[in-house]
């Protein structure tokens, strides 16, 4: 992004949101490839839609402005919040959205889907915001209602009337004479997409479809002790419906991602604590952290505790999903045997061994310590 994001965009510093949107939608109708076959529209389409991923975000226009620069901007919406791998409406960015809003006008003998379809992104989360539940902002590209014709897709005096080409069928038959006899062929009226109903005087900003590719903010409520894989649905944040018709959903699938010190378990933690083998020997309690903020956990290793010998703490496990209840914490234990003793610990070692009975090496002089690190 060397040249100036307000002159990419037309727009001058002080414009305002609405403005910017307008500006971008503009540009974006005039470069985007599908429309423009210069042979660099596809790279101004692209530093346009940079542009507008840094000015359409406050906090990103906020440093642009102060410092010229963005670290990291505009490698796709949402930041660090979203994936965008499952985009159930084909979306992956603004140029695809854009891709669909050209396709969607009336034309080209498909007919057109009025309804807006689904979408879907994933939402990456910790595991403690699993625990204590979250909100989180998801930023994403999508058709979504015009504003400024309220999603109608009629311009000033403008109205809905039937189609004057197929009489409001929504299918033109046409017939064709053969040496078989006459033969009628049926497909979609291409003046109306199969709608039975064109626009008089449809809105200019949105072109009569209701909608426009636009950026959408939405802050998610993530549920305590929601699991890998487990979906969201947004009601109505999907593909915008045309003419004021049904817009999709938004699905959000939750992808929890791997913690340093617990392993997951359904409703279980895994965690692993190291002891000493005197500890382990005489048991003791010990504490380890929770998957709360500055909880602590008491763990009571028993006596005689062996090397990989597991503890169950219940009740401090995950939080059940939509229950107050928990699951429980499942301590995997690590008997550390040390490998320098003081010559106080080694007495004393080696008087429990004698009152055991068992035999143990002589303790070894410097010399021959010398000797075992060179063979």
């Amino acid at each position: 992004m060397a040249n100036d994001l307000y002159e990419v965009l037309g727009v001058d510093r002080n414009a305002t949101d609405d403005e910017i949107k307008k500006a971008f939608r503009k540009k974006a109708r005039q470069l985007h490839p599908d429309v423009n076959k210069a042979p660099d529209a596809e790279d101004r389409f692209k530093e346009l839609n940079e542009a507008y991923d840094v000015l359409s975000d406050p906090s990103k226009r906020a440093q642009y402005d102060r410092f010229g620069t963005i670290p990291g901007a505009a490698s796709g919406a949402g930041g660090g919040y979203v994936d965008f791998e499952d985009l159930f409406g084909g979306f992956g960015g603004m140029g695809d959205i854009f891709s669909s809003f050209f396709g969607g006008a009336a034309g080209g003998g498909a007919q057109v889907r009025k309804e807006g379809r689904d979408m879907g992104v994933g939402l990456r989360l910790t595991l403690e915001e699993v625990a204590a539940g979250a909100k989180k902002e998801i930023v994403y590209d999508r058709l979504a209602p015009c504003p400024d014709c309220d999603g109608t897709g009629l311009g000033e005096g403008g109205e809905e009337v039937t189609c004057s080409v197929c009489h409001g069928q929504g299918r033109v038959v046409t017939v064709q004479h053969t040496f078989l006899g006459d033969m009628q062929t049926a497909t979609t009226c291409r003046a109306c997409g199969g709608t039975g109903k064109t626009i008089n005087n449809p809105c200019p900003e949105c072109e009569g479809q209701g909608r426009v590719p636009d950026r959408q903010r939405v802050t998610v409520e993530v549920p305590v002790g929601i699991r890998d894989g487990q979906q969201l649905r947004l009601s109505g944040f999907g593909e915008a419906g045309m003419n004021g018709a049904a817009s999709g959903d938004l699905i959000v699938t939750c992808r929890i991602q791997p913690h340093e010190f617990f392993e997951r378990e359904g409703d279980n933690l895994h965690a692993r604590a190291n002891v000493s083998f005197v500890q382990a020997a005489l048991g003791a309690d010990i504490e380890i952290e929770g998957v709360f903020e500055d909880e602590r956990v008491t763990v009571r290793i028993p006596e005689g505790c062996q090397n990989e010998q597991v503890v169950r703490v219940r009740g401090f496990g995950m939080p059940r999903f939509k229950s107050d209840a928990r699951g429980d914490m499942y301590v995997h234990v690590n008997v550390v045997i040390p490998k320098k003793l003081s010559k106080r610990e080694r007495e004393l070692l080696e008087e429990l061994a004698d009152e055991m009975g068992e035999d143990v090496n002589a303790e070894r002089s410097p010399l021959q310590k010398l000797k075992d690190v060179f063979n």
